[in-house]
């Protein structure tokens, strides 16, 4: 990927940080400091170069109004405390008061800016926005990867006015991705789950482009298994989607080589610890549902791992948030995370319920890396451009 680094930027100058802040809170407090984490590693460096920091991020949806609920104030204090030193709170992402406030700061010194959601300029991508926001700094760093598929003011508009740089946690991103889909060592396997084929024909239809091996999992396998005339009984499945899900797979023929279930977990009802078992895709009944796969089934999917050389994943490949419906994503994630750590595979993975199912698994740490971006995510995956990435580009 060949995008401007931090390591390139000038010292001793006042950085705008795009940073992502859009954090879980519960009674008005932080109740989860992951994306705060994120943005040391670009802090530490910026604070090397002996720079002023001055952070921007959105919160939540206040559609070009002050919202107090939605103020980014009660993010202050937490990363003070991850940073160890204080954090200044600017009530405005432009105008004097902010440029007095950057002003005052001292070398070295982190500021964070009120909400650019606050002004309906930010989600229109406004110039005159991004003008104010750039007269505020002498380059900008994007380091929010995780709102880079949108065209907005802070995260777009910006880019082209100042110098502009990928922090730490999108170059690792980037790097990450290109690894995985952009130049990856081959083979390539796939595994895309998930409930619908609906929301992911974009991502299947690129992905048997660039792909060796393609294993389809979670609700949406049972939609192609039907399309081949497999029984699955009271199964989730969009049969509506059945010649859609044929066309992908003659589209895949002679390019990639798709995997489907060769046998399931099914059972009468969705709850925890339902009487359940494994069969043959000729043995479901009228009245069960598949609700993960079976034994063989991940056997072909360890097989096709130890065989790779790279791994993309997206979506669970069964109802992971119910045991004994866990097994099947857990086995794999457990492998896969066992090769990556070897340094037998390159496993990279994203999605929020992918996220989740590796984090339940106890194994997202070893992966290769694990993108929280969401959106984001998929829609790199789909090969789709980026604004906030392609703005970074040489």
């Amino acid at each position: 990927m060949n995008f401007r680094r931090i390591e390139e930027a000038p010292d001793g100058k006042v950085a705008l940080v795009r940073v992502d802040f859009n954090v879980p809170m519960s009674d008005g407090k932080v109740s989860d400091d992951t994306r705060l984490r994120a943005a040391l590693a670009t802090i530490h460096a910026l604070q090397q170069k002996h720079c002023k920091i001055v952070l921007l991020a959105h919160f939540d949806r206040p559609k070009g109004k002050r919202v107090p609920e939605m103020s980014l104030k009660p993010v202050v204090e937490p990363l003070a405390k991850l940073l160890g030193s204080p954090v200044a709170f600017v009530d405005d992402c432009v105008g004097e008061a902010a440029k007095a406030a950057i002003s005052a700061l001292p070398a070295g010194a982190v500021a964070l800016l009120e909400n650019t959601r606050f002004h309906e300029g930010e989600e229109t991508n406004d110039p005159g926005l991004a003008q104010q926001m750039a007269a505020l700094g002498d380059f900008y760093v994007n380091d929010a990867f995780s709102a880079a598929h949108r065209a907005h003011a802070s995260t777009e508009a910006i880019a082209h006015l100042l110098p502009a740089y990928a922090g730490k946690q999108m170059e690792r991103e980037l790097d990450a991705l290109d690894a995985a889909l952009g130049h990856p060592k081959r083979p390539v396997l796939g595994i895309v789950g998930g409930a619908k084929v609906s929301t992911k024909l974009d991502l299947l239809r690129h992905l048997i482009s660039k792909l060796d091996k393609l294993a389809i999992g979670g609700g949406m396998a049972n939609t192609f298994l039907y399309a081949q005339g497999a029984k699955i009984g009271a199964s989730l499945a969009e049969k509506d989607m059945a010649d859609t899900a044929r066309e992908i797979i003659a589209a895949a023929k002679g390019k990639c080589e798709v995997l489907l279930p060769v046998d399931v977990v099914v059972a009468r009802e969705l709850k925890p610890h339902a009487q359940a078992r494994i069969c043959k895709l000729d043995e479901v009944a009228d009245d069960e549902r598949i609700l993960d796969v079976g034994e063989k089934t991940i056997q072909r999917l360890r097989e096709a791992m130890k065989h790779a050389h790279t791994l993309v994943w997206n979506g669970p490949l069964g109802v992971f948030e119910t045991p004994p419906f866990d097994q099947g994503t857990v086995l794999a994630a457990q492998d896969a995370a066992a090769l990556a750590k070897a340094g037998k595979l390159v496993a990279v993975a994203g999605g929020g319920d992918t996220v989740a199912a590796l984090n339940l698994a106890g194994v997202a740490g070893d992966f290769t890396f694990v993108s929280t971006a969401g959106g984001a995510f998929l829609e790199w995956m789909e090969g789709k451009p980026l604004p906030g990435v392609e703005a970074l580009k040489r």
